[in-house]
């Protein structure tokens, strides 16, 4: 159940956000290590950041994930979204700030139930 939410003031357009989505749910699925068919990927375009008193390119993130996190995963998730984040739509990876949460189990709803 890894889920990324992803929140940029850059618009996107319908084949970056494709490109986006399928990237980051590869590098997430790769990464913690669980099956992609658990992977949720949200991309927000177009959302109003201000980050360090300007609003040039930037993104916030939030990683979600019931186990699989921890300093070196947590350290190669943030280098590969900001990758992405920076190929794709030239953020530069000192405008991106991402939030990890290890979810317990019962805290995350899915299918009627919780995990």
């Amino acid at each position: 159940m890894p889920t990324l939410n992803l929140h940029t003031n850059i618009p996107v357009d319908a084949v970056t956000t494709s490109d986006i989505l399928k990237d980051a749910t590869k590098a997430l699925s790769k990464i913690i290590g669980k099956p992609e068919s658990y992977v949720m990927v949200v991309l927000h375009g177009g959302v109003p950041i201000v980050f360090a008193g300007t609003e040039a390119p930037a993104a916030f993130a939030e990683v979600i994930s019931i186990g699989g996190l921890g300093q070196s995963v947590n350290a190669k998730l943030s280098s590969t979204i900001a990758d992405i984040l920076q190929t794709k739509l030239s953020i530069d990876s000192s405008r991106f700030y991402i939030k990890f949460f290890d979810s317990p189990r019962s805290f995350f709803g899915f299918n009627g139930t919780t995990f």
